[in-house]
């Protein structure tokens, strides 16, 4: 049986007769022996260089929409330059700039700036991190608690930029335009008696800070940095309330949900309210009960449509205004606002902490 196997094996190496080799048939080999292609050999080769801005001093420069596309992206070693990151990225790392000015579109991961200072930021991120940076200026929406580490100087303000891809990319960077804690700061090194970070000026304009591009190539970008057009809703976030009275409306899932939550926040600040802080988040029937309680068997039926969108309002007579404007044009819609201003502030609590506690899980 030995020499039987060995014999095959022997047969096996020898080369099969072609039509070169003088076979009679002239046979083309068969299907089975053509060296095998396979999905990943026809991507395109992506070059680090494509995606790292190094070195720089003194110049303007960046990428438009659809050429960074989701890769990792670095920015190290600049100087005096304006930066603009037109497009959604999966991670960024800023490490060692000097004086530059620097916008960044949606990242669906973190944004790490590390040894920067006098930097000056527009920024939208899952997570944001700063490390060993001082005299830096945010303008950031990020989903989760941003935090700095051995930084000082570090300002921060909400994020105020529009551009006409900006809706998509946050989308394909799964991120929503509801859930920015851009004044929630965490310090892992806080000083007894000092303060590492502060908010930037209600009236601060993010132009002032990061200019528009000045380079044909850049210009295309149909950009606009004021407020009104913003795609991430301007909130006041955790500076001192203008007013002690407090507002609570909460849209449950449907395709207008963003559309109507847009549209409340347009005639709230039209009549001179304030938003204070906005969430999208999915809710259960426990959740509901907690929340509406007394209400929540109106409401969680709508569960099931998907995520809820809450926005908190700010303003003496924001109650009244808000049930007035909800019914008046939502009025085909089911949305849930504060009855009274004796109830709103529990109600608007009761969310908050709701909310906090589901994404910290």
């Amino acid at each position: 049986m030995g020499c039987f196997f060995s014999k095959r094996r022997k047969q096996a190496k020898e080369p099969k007769p072609n039509a070169e080799s003088g076979d009679r048939d002239g046979a083309a080999p068969p299907e089975a022996e053509k060296q095998p292609q396979y999905s990943w050999d026809q991507r395109p080769k992506i070059d680090p260089k494509d995606y790292m801005f190094s070195g720089l001093k003194d110049e303007t420069i960046g990428r438009l929409p659809g050429k960074v596309a989701g890769q990792q992206f670095v920015i190290q070693n600049c100087e005096n330059c304006n930066i603009y990151i037109f497009d959604h990225s999966a991670t960024i790392t800023i490490d060692d700039c000097t004086s530059c000015r620097i916008f960044l579109g949606p990242v669906k991961g973190s944004v790490f700036f590390r040894d920067c200072k006098d930097c000056k930021c527009v920024v939208a991120c899952q997570q944001f991190r700063t490390r060993d940076c001082r005299k830096l200026e945010v303008f950031l929406c990020c989903a989760t608690q941003p935090s700095i580490e051995a930084s000082t100087g570090v300002k921060f303000g909400c994020f105020q930029y529009y551009y006409p891809e900006l809706a998509s990319q946050l989308k394909d960077a799964g991120l929503s335009i509801f859930n920015n804690t851009w004044s929630n700061i965490h310090d892992f090194t806080p000083v007894s008696g000092e303060n590492n970070w502060s908010l930037l000026p209600e009236d601060a304009l993010v132009q002032d800070y990061v200019p528009l591009p000045t380079t044909e190539e850049l210009k295309a970008v149909r950009i606009s940095t004021d407020s009104n057009r913003s795609i991430i809703p301007i909130t006041q976030g955790r500076r001192q309330k203008h007013s002690e009275e407090s507002c609570l409306a909460v849209f449950f899932g449907g395709d207008y949900t963003t559309a109507n939550a847009r549209k409340l926040i347009d005639e709230m600040n039209g009549k001179g309210f304030w938003l204070v802080q906005t969430k999208e988040i999915s809710m259960k029937a426990d959740d509901a009960r907690r929340v509406f309680q007394e209400k929540a068997s109106e409401f969680i039926p709508l569960l099931e449509n998907g995520p809820v969108v809450a926005l908190e309002f700010s303003g003496d007579g924001s109650v009244t205004a808000c049930q007035d404007i909800v019914a008046n044009i939502f009025s085909g819609a089911k949305v849930f606002v504060s009855e009274d201003k004796s109830t709103a502030s529990r109600e608007v609590d009761n969310f908050y902490n709701f909310a906090d506690m589901q994404m910290v899980m």
